[in-house]
């Protein structure tokens, strides 16, 4: 099948002219810069276990719900799924969910179901049952975004494997992934976790954070390389857990983005996007505000 050489043409004339179609943005230029959500988009998010991935993933998901209503749906097979909508509500009103009113939470909750569907975690999944799982959900609930989290928890096709090794397995799976986004026009973001070797990795004597593990590189992958050859945009969630002052801090490294003319770039090296938790853990902010950043969008929902 060939492609339709006018339509790619109509592409490269959009960029000539300078209307080309922007990933959605927050109005949090210190996010905005570097990430957008982007439909069909195939991204990676990299971290080491217990680094926030999952909680800071869900609220980036909810930043872009409040703000443009996508939907989504989630696999998380380490996460029980109360803990998650628990995390959703929390997050909604930056209050623990013992301090939410009851009218907050009856709200919240009705927004929590109307913007989030999750798969049953009891399952076992291989990413080509999933996939065809998420499909069927699709025809019946038109979501935007997906999230599988972790990879490494999706069993391995035993069929597929057949004649393949881990690697080309693994390669066969990005790709599968990848052109789903393409055919249903839906945003994965897949959770996957560092190499052990990766953890060994410290920051120099000299450093703020000297003898602390290092932010992961994108070939500190589980499986390695093949994860962001085949991404859109790979993103890196980092935490100093250990640290006596600083763990509240989370550090989003944009290690690649595959098309930054629909906006977003690599943050600089040594210079991430930097996100505090707040009190209680029920939301994230932006240095020097303690405010939640959903909060400062000033969106009803």
């Amino acid at each position: 099948m060939l492609i339709n050489f006018e339509k790619e043409l109509n592409k490269l004339q959009d960029i000539r002219n300078g209307t080309v179609k922007e990933g959605l943005a927050l109005g949090v230029k210190e996010i905005d810069e570097f990430f957008r959500f982007k439909f069909s988009s195939f991204d990676i998010f990299l971290g080491h276990a217990n680094s926030g991935k999952t909680t800071l993933t869900l609220f980036l998901m909810l930043l872009y719900s409040v703000k443009h209503k996508l939907r989504w749906l989630v696999f998380s097979s380490e996460n029980e799924p109360f803990t998650l909508i628990k995390r959703l509500i929390e997050m909604l009103s930056a209050e623990p969910i013992n301090k939410i009113s009851n009218k907050d939470f009856i709200d919240n909750k009705e927004f929590v179901y109307s913007h989030f569907k999750f798969i049953d975690c009891n399952h076992l999944f291989s990413y080509a049952s999933l996939l065809e799982l998420a499909k069927e959900i699709k025809k019946a609930w038109d979501y935007h975004g997906f999230l599988v989290d972790p990879y490494n928890s999706l069993m391995k096709d035993r069929n597929k494997l057949k004649g393949l090794s881990s690697h080309d397995y693994d390669y066969e799976a990005t790709s599968e992934l990848r052109v789903f986004c393409k055919k249903h026009n839906v945003s994965i973001w897949l959770c996957t976790h560092a190499a052990t070797e990766a953890l060994r990795k410290k920051h120099k004597d000299s450093d703020e954070y000297a003898g602390h593990p290092i932010p992961p590189m994108a070939s500190d992958v589980e499986g390695g390389g093949k994860f962001v050859n085949r991404c859109d945009c790979f993103v890196v969630i980092h935490r100093y857990v250990q640290h006596p002052t600083n763990w509240m801090y989370s550090f989003v490294h944009i290690r690649k983005v595959k098309n930054t003319d629909s906006g977003g770039r690599p943050t600089p090296i040594d210079n991430p996007i930097k996100l505090k938790s707040i009190k209680n853990n029920v939301g994230f902010s932006l240095e020097g505000n303690e405010q939640s950043i959903l909060k400062t969008l000033n969106i009803p929902f």
